[in-house]
């Protein structure tokens, strides 16, 4: 174990990739990737509070019309590995933009948007635009920010990602109440507007000079179709069909991994996963996000069906994990460029098991006080681990493929949150979703997360 290594963040990135860019090009940057960024997260979360009345309109069951959310989620996760190496081949900042001139214009179109069909097919076109862009917007961040202070970076993108999240269903509920719901759609394009606009202050290193592997491209979001296609389609009743997807999703993995080792850039980066801190923190992220999302799917059920609250009500009581986040995101973010992350790593996830056994034990009738204490608790351990986390992953990994990096994390995030959902859908299928038993599992899986930084720590970060 080298612990000067692990102890000195600055020594994960190579010195020529300690500048970052100059004041005040790099202020500009900053807010044209955050306009960017909140752009994304809105548009992924603002639809769901408008569904029921998009199922009206339209004519379509609640259960057909969740798949407004499942399109959009099942082609990002789709396309962010292959496009992070298109990324790499075009320029970064080349494939941002165009992302969201794509998102731009798909937008606009869902406000004319009268049928269900019509409706799907736009998201998923919005979806290829928000991928385009989310595939470099970690390796943009890299070459923003100077190495010794990624982390802060990384803080300031956590608080982004968690605001907009946190103000999506609002901004949703008063479109749906005031204006035509496909305004809902169109709510974000203006963030793209001012993102595009001072968009020439992002970095954009010169291109590579790889070709580009379309097969392995289209291999690669044929797997991810599979594997996450399988398990929604089995999560909404089609046991047997989602776990025939699901298993035939595994065998192309592990087929387009031994095709992948031999290429010196793959598109699927098992170059990247194969060095220790790249891999785990990677595997410590997926696991995490699992954590997290079955926290947060599951204790709605438990607080309205269990403890009696009103569903407005249960909505207030969850607010305290999102407002610590934002708190938290960003002084992690800035500890994680003076103390070893995966320090901060593996004392957030002892924060965060303490807190899941401290709402896995709760009593019946805690009062709002109790659950707001255990929620900020829970989340301060989350908010402690995530940004050091991917500091970690994306600095440690060559410049020449921080695009994959990045793709490659975002991918474990988004492939995460589902399995989270499909996890809830189980658990409460077989009559265990409404007590302490989805604590005790996402305590389990947080227990996973500590135990891979804890075993990168011997690794010196390269």
């Amino acid at each position: 174990m080298n612990d000067a290594a692990m102890t000195s963040p600055q020594s994960q990135v190579s010195q020529d990739d300690t500048d970052g860019l100059p004041l005040p090009r790099r202020l500009w940057a900053i807010v044209a990737i955050s306009f960017g960024t909140s752009l994304l997260v809105i548009d992924g979360a603002i639809p769901n509070v408008a569904l029921p009345t998009i199922a009206r309109d339209l004519g379509v069951s609640n259960a057909a019309v969740t798949n407004v959310v499942t399109v959009y989620q099942l082609v990002l996760v789709m396309l962010l590995l292959p496009l992070a190496s298109v990324g790499d081949r075009v320029g970064h900042r080349t494939l941002y933009q165009y992302g969201q001139g794509v998102f731009m214009v798909a937008s606009a179109l869902c406000f004319f948007a009268d049928s269900f069909a019509v409706l799907l097919l736009l998201r998923a076109l919005q979806a290829i635009g928000a991928a385009m862009a989310l595939s470099v917007s970690a390796a943009m961040l890299r070459q923003i920010y100077p190495a010794s202070r990624l982390g802060t970076g990384m803080g300031i993108n956590s608080v982004i990602v968690a605001s907009s999240a946190a103000m999506a269903p609002t901004l949703g509920g008063w479109i749906v109440g005031h204006a035509p719901w496909q305004l809902v759609f169109v709510a974000a394009a203006p963030l793209a507007v001012v993102s595009l606009l001072i968009g020439r202050s992002l970095p954009d290193p010169e291109p590579g000079n790889h070709r580009l592997q379309w097969k392995s491209g289209a291999w690669s979001a044929l797997t991810m179709l599979l594997l996450i296609g399988g398990l929604q389609l089995a999560t909404h009743g089609d046991v047997v069909a989602g776990s025939v997807l699901a298993a035939l999703g595994v065998v192309s993995l592990v087929l387009l991994v031994r095709r992948e080792k031999a290429r010196p850039a793959p598109v699927l980066p098992v170059d990247l996963m194969a060095k220790p801190v790249i891999g785990l923190s990677v595997l410590a992220n997926f696991t995490c996000f699992i954590s997290a999302g079955g926290l947060m799917l599951s204790l709605p059920f438990r607080l309205e069906e269990a403890m009696g609250y009103e569903p407005q009500t249960v909505g207030l009581l969850l607010l305290p994990f999102p407002l610590t986040m934002l708190v938290v995101s960003p002084l992690a973010g800035w500890a994680s460029d003076r103390v070893a992350p995966t320090k901060l790593g593996v004392t957030g996830m002892s924060i965060a098991i303490l807190g899941l056994i401290m709402l896995a034990t709760m009593p019946e009738q805690p009062g709002p006080w109790g659950i707001a204490w255990r929620l900020a608790l829970t989340a301060s351990g989350f908010g402690l681990f995530f940004a050091p986390n991917t500091r970690l992953a994306i600095g440690s990994a060559p410049k020449d493929r921080a695009a994959a990096a990045g793709g490659l994390y975002s991918t474990s995030r988004l492939f995460g949150q589902t399995l989270a959902a499909v996890l809830v859908g189980i658990l409460l299928a077989g009559n265990l979703g409404m007590g302490p038993v989805p604590m005790y599992v996402s305590c389990g899986l947080a227990v996973v997360a500590a135990a891979c930084s804890l075993t990168r720590y011997r690794y010196r970060p390269t």
